[in-house]
């Protein structure tokens, strides 16, 4: 089982990396609407009441109208923001800690974890066609609730922070792409505390991103806010199609990536030695052979044994083998991280969290000839095994 403060780093790095565009595309519209109906409120010109029985004296203009508060301070525009954040990230690591607890019982296979994945990329392209304008999709795109818009109109009468906390609660229920991944490691995880660990990395790793668009949707004028949206439009666009291409590959469909040099079957190799250069062979201080394992390799048993090394990537991403042999899988730890950790073969229904530092073996039986492709939970690192008759 990895360790919390792992699932953690992972968390904080998927955030910071992919999840702040993805969320922001599902949730900004919920981001939106908790700020700048406040912002509305907040620089409303104050109506002056008439003192009671008082009376103008003839002649004496009107009092001019007073003039509107000035635009909130910086600190004053982030609030709300950072009430949002904070009920985001109290709602994700509950989550995430029942994920773990639940683990063995809600976790779904690999091809029904890209399933949802492709379709929260599919939902993103109709977030974006939303924000270009395009009246078609109106109706296919999810809206907040009338009791949320309702919620919002009354919490712009007051400088309550109580709404966007509340909002950034909710957003557990509109997950992103990116976000039900990560929900799937810390249901992988088998344990509350790990699962809470990943799930709140992540929140805080898209932190930064939800901070410049909530100040932006505070401060900017409505001009502004739709050159803002086009601009999102084409970053939600571009994060859909990465999401269903991830997708795609994490269902072991296709696979994008087909680079790299191929590790074939081999008998066990040696190193050698060298030995004094007067020595002659054979004889002692000769030449000693010294055994060093290949990726792919046939042990004195017969045994087939794969070994994919795993840093924050896979190596070799490439493999050849021989069909028709009992095959092992080892997945080598050496300092890994992120999304690579967490490990599947979607054709076999294999999810596997990949030891920090240590080896992890896999049976894979029997194989006909045929590829079998492994990716990441997200689709991001893939690799592939040919099985070729011998």
């Amino acid at each position: 089982m990895p360790s919390s403060i792992t699932l953690l780093v992972t968390g904080l790095t998927t955030g910071l990396l992919a999840g702040g565009a993805s969320c922001a595309a599902v949730q900004g519209g919920l981001l939106a609407g908790a700020v700048t109906r406040r912002a509305s409120a907040s620089t409303a010109p104050a109506r002056v009441p008439a003192m009671a029985g008082a009376r103008r004296p003839a002649g004496k203009p009107a009092p001019a109208a007073p003039a509107t508060e000035p635009k909130a301070t910086a600190p004053k525009a982030l609030a709300p923001v950072g009430a949002f954040l904070a009920g985001k990230l109290v709602s994700h690591t509950l989550l995430g800690a029942l994920l773990g607890v639940f683990g063995d019982a809600l976790q779904p296979s690999p091809r029904a974890r890209a399933v949802m994945v492709i379709a929260s990329g599919l939902l993103m392209v109709l977030f974006a066609l939303d924000l270009f304008g395009v009246k078609a999709v109106a109706r296919f795109v999810p809206r907040a609730p009338a009791s949320f818009g309702r919620l919002f109109r009354r919490s712009a009468k007051t400088e309550s922070l109580a709404t966007p906390a509340l909002i950034g609660l909710a957003t557990v229920l509109v997950p992103c792409g990116v976000t039900l991944s990560v929900e799937l490691i810390a249901v992988t995880s088998g344990s509350p505390v790990a699962g809470a660990a990943v799930m709140a990395g992540f929140v805080l790793g898209t932190a930064p991103l939800f901070a410049v668009l909530g100040y932006l949707f505070r401060r900017t004028s409505r001009a502004l806010s739709g050159q803002l949206a086009s601009l999102t439009g084409i970053v939600v666009l571009m994060v859909a199609i990465w999401t269903v291409a991830s997708g795609l590959q994490a269902g072991g469909w296709v696979s994008l990536n087909q680079g790299g040099a191929s590790s074939s079957a081999t008998a066990p190799a040696f190193v050698i030695e060298p030995g004094p250069s007067d020595s002659p062979a054979g004889e002692e201080g000769a030449q000693q052979p010294i055994p060093n394992d290949p990726p792919v390799r046939v042990d004195a048993s017969g045994r087939q044994v794969i070994t994919l090394t795993v840093t924050d990537f896979y190596t070799p991403t490439r493999f050849t083998a021989k069909a028709g042999l009992p095959t092992t899988l080892v997945l080598r730890g050496k300092d890994s991280g992120g999304c690579a950790r967490a490990f599947t073969i979607p054709e076999l229904g294999v999810q596997e969290i990949v030891k920090e530092n240590g080896d992890t073996e896999i049976d894979l039986g029997t194989r006909d000839a045929g590829e079998l492709r492994f990716s990441c939970a997200m689709g991001m690192q893939t690799g592939s095994i040919d099985f070729e008759k011998a």
